[in-house]
Formats: structure tokens, C-alpha cells, sequence
């Protein structure tokens, strides 16, 4: 990778060396599997394959507070892709998303399984399977799908661009950090602006939109995300701060925030899930004191 202005882009480009990073050694530019690797299925009526990444904690967050919500029917069972081991590039994982990014569901409720890959189109799924935290119809459902799309147009900026050059990038390039710090605090000003007039992203309801936009925006805004609070300054979006304790503060998201948590304090690591009382016996700090 370079930094200089020397730099001439070839007329045809082709993948002769890594690309340097901390993800480098999971990026190829072609699709496919790389292995052969069946899935794990328990016995629940969803089969949820992820990462406590923010995309994967959207649905594990919807998942549990439509069981809070007393939607017995959504239980689940969560299982770890080791996205750094490459296990979205298994045979099994790529059946059920060819795009081999998590998280990616399997349905099982009805006579034949259902693969719903991409965050955003599982949320759907899931709110109209239980009728919950989607609107029906209307203005209510056309805000809340727009603010759910907002969120996935704007993941590739904050995550992609400004995460990755901030934070991942194996040099430090100004234009690109400028560049992408810009789009990643104009993103924050474009939430922090709605949410002066709402309590939630989408209205005065609680939605699939706050639970998409929540993890990305709310962990920026608390701190949690990229080393970058201070950088972006993200204490002054005074409605985000708001919003993002609220959400924050919910029990559901406290559980579904740490299903398929790899890293960080033991006590919110919970590698699989298949049952609630897994919250208060199979954490890793409950695993590690068992020995």
C-alpha cells in the first residue's frame, strides 16, 4: 500500500500481495467457499450464525426483546463464525450467504428452512414474522424502513471507511482518515438532528430501525467503537448521547449485545446461546471460575 503521490494505478488490477491491515488475511477479491464445513443446528426454530460485531448484534438484540416482548416462538439458537479463522468461508456458511459476511439466519418454523442473509433483511423478516417493532403500514412503516435503509447506506463509511482507516489500516493516510471522519461525523450530525425531534430514530415507537442504527452509532457515541470518541468528538451530538443511553439501558439489549462476543471482558462474552438462563451460567467469566 502507498501513501504517495507517485502512486499510478495499473490499467488492469490484480491481486498479487496481501493488502496489509489486521483483516488482510481474510480478503480475497473472489467469492465462494474455501473449505468444506457443515453448520451446527440446535433445537430451537432459528438458527442464527454470527458475530458480536454491530451488525451482528442487530438481530441478537431483536431476538431478545421480542422474547422479552413473550414471543416464545423466537427462540434461538446463536452460534460463533470466527470471521478472523475464516469460518465464513466454510461450504455450510456460504449456502446460506453467498456474500460470506455474517450474520446470516436460518428459519426453521415452517415445513421448509428459509436462509435470510444481510442484517437488515432479517430484521424485516423477523418483525413481520411477529408482527413487532415494524409498523404495519403507512407513514409509521415507511419511516422506519427508511431510517433501517439509512443505516445500511451509511455502515460502509463509518465501518469501512472511517473504522477502517482510523483504526485498521496498517499506515495512517490523512486524506483518507479526513475524508472518511467527515462522512462518519456528518452521519452523527444527520441522526442527532432527527433525534431533537423524536425519542426514537423512527418516531415516538421503539423499532428495527433503532436496533440497526444502535450498535453502530450508539457504540460510537459510547465510546465503544474504533478508540475514536475523542477524535470525533462525539460528545457534543447531545440527542445521540440521549438515544444511545437509552438504548443502552434496555435488558434485552444488554443480553443481545454480547451473544456471540469473542473478546472484551469475560463477563460479557456469551459464545453461544441456546438458552436464557445461558446469560447467568455460560458467560466466560462463569465458564473460566468452573475451571
Amino acid at each position: 500500500m502507498s501513501d504517495s503521490s507517485d502512486y499510478v494505478p495499473p490499467k488492469v488490477w490484480t491481486w498479487d500481495k496481501a493488502s496489509g491491515g489486521q483483516f488482510a488475511n481474510i480478503n480475497r477479491p473472489i467469492a465462494g467457499p474455501t473449505h468444506d464445513k457443515a453448520l451446527p443446528v440446535g433445537r430451537h426454530p432459528f438458527q442464527l450464525y454470527s458475530l458480536a460485531t454491530p451488525n451482528g448484534q442487530k438481530v441478537t438484540i431483536l431476538f431478545e426483546e421480542l422474547l422479552a416482548a413473550g414471543h416464545s416462538g423466537a427462540e434461538y439458537d446463536a452460534w460463533p463464525i470466527r470471521i478472523g479463522d475464516g469460518d465464513q468461508f466454510g461450504s455450510g456458511f456460504v449456502e446460506i450467504n453467498p456474500n460470506s459476511k455474517i450474520p446470516a439466519l436460518v428459519d426453521r418454523s415452517g415445513p421448509t428452512p428459509i436462509r435470510i442473509f444481510e442484517s437488515g433483511a432479517i430484521l424485516v423478516h423477523l418483525a413481520e414474522k411477529f408482527g413487532a417493532f415494524l409498523p404495519e403500514a403507512g407513514a409509521e412503516r415507511a419511516e422506519t424502513l427508511s431510517w433501517l435503509f439509512w443505516q445500511m447506506g451509511s455502515a460502509p463509511f463509518l465501518g469501512g471507511g472511517f473504522g477502517h482507516f482510523y483504526a485498521y489500516a496498517p499506515t495512517k493516510i490523512e486524506y483518507a482518515i479526513n475524508r472518511y471522519a467527515m462522512e462518519a461525523k456528518r452521519l452523527l450530525d444527520v441522526l442527532d438532528r432527527r433525534l431533537a425531534e423524536t425519542e426514537y430514530v423512527a418516531g415516538d415507537q421503539y423499532t428495527i430501525a433503532d436496533m440497526a442504527n444502535w450498535p453502530w452509532f450508539g457504540g460510537l457515541a459510547l465510546g465503544r467503537a474504533y478508540g475514536a470518541a475523542e477524535f470525533l468528538d462525539v460528545q457534543t451530538y447531545k440527542h445521540v448521547q440521549r438515544w444511545a443511553k437509552a438504548i443502552d439501558a434496555r435488558p434485552a439489549v444488554k443480553r443481545g449485545r454480547i451473544v456471540n462476543r469473542l473478546s472484551g471482558d469475560l463477563s460479557e462474552q456469551l459464545h453461544e446461546r441456546h438458552d436464557a438462563a445461558d446469560f447467568e451460567t455460560r458467560t466466560q467469566d462463569k465458564l473460566a471460575a468452573q475451571g
